[in-house]
């Protein structure tokens, strides 16, 4: 599906400039959530080594404009591209969403200067950061490239494993399981496993979009029919 639209939109200046906006959102996204878990997990500081809040704002330009190119080209077209231009504003959503879950990474970061560990759950957010962090990492890769076959290991992987990883964390440290951290150190490692799995779970959505039509975005693939 989603290389019948790149197809299209290469066909399009208007269409073109908004897929590249939506690949430069995707990059600063990256940016952003490698230099947020590192201020959360390796400093006792909470520097970060970018502007954070002017990467959100370039991120959040990129989506206001490509909704605006979308707009444009299909007023100009008649509406005879709506499909292909609703799955590039839902997949700009979702890329947007994924910033914001960063930022939240980074204000934790800032709440909570010290390095952030898990306690007895250390072993187990580790293996999320790593699942979540290639899964993302893969995201931006197959989407660019519009791999059909990683975008679906990558749709069977989060659903199998981090979904259920993250509920873990967080629901030990609600139900009071978690007792080797204060209360400052669980509050924060529930929020942070949260924010992870909203990262991997929009990063799915995106993926979707490769292998999906446009009201299947966000869900897994349905069989094809025998």
């Amino acid at each position: 599906m989603w290389k019948n639209v790149v197809n299209l939109f290469k066909k399009d200046n208007l269409y073109q400039q908004a897929l590249q906006q939506a690949y430069a959102m995707l990059d600063a996204d990256w940016l952003m959530y490698e230099a947020s878990v590192e201020s959360l997990r390796q400093s006792d500081t909470g520097e970060i080594k970018i502007d954070i809040f002017a990467k959100d704002k370039e991120v959040n330009a990129h989506e206001r404009d490509v909704r605006k190119k979308v707009l444009t080209h299909l007023a100009l077209s008649g509406g005879a591209e709506l499909t292909s231009g609703l799955i590039l504003v839902s997949v700009v959503t979702d890329i947007e969403r994924i910033g914001d879950y960063t930022k939240n990474i980074y204000d934790l970061s800032r709440q909570h200067p010290k390095r952030l560990h898990g306690g007895r759950l250390e072993s187990l957010l580790q293996k999320v950061e790593v699942g979540v962090t290639r899964i993302f990492e893969e995201t931006i890769q197959a989407f660019k490239t519009s791999d059909e076959g990683m975008a679906r290991a990558i749709m069977a992987d989060y659903k199998q494993e981090l979904a259920i990883a993250c509920d873990t964390i967080t629901n030990a440290v609600v139900s009071g399981k978690v007792t080797d951290l204060g209360g400052s150190d669980a509050a924060a490692l529930a929020l942070y496993a949260r924010y992870l799995k909203r990262i991997a779970a929009h990063s799915r959505n995106i993926i979707s979009s490769v292998v999906n039509p446009f009201p299947r975005l966000g869900y897994k693939e349905k069989p094809p029919e025998q």
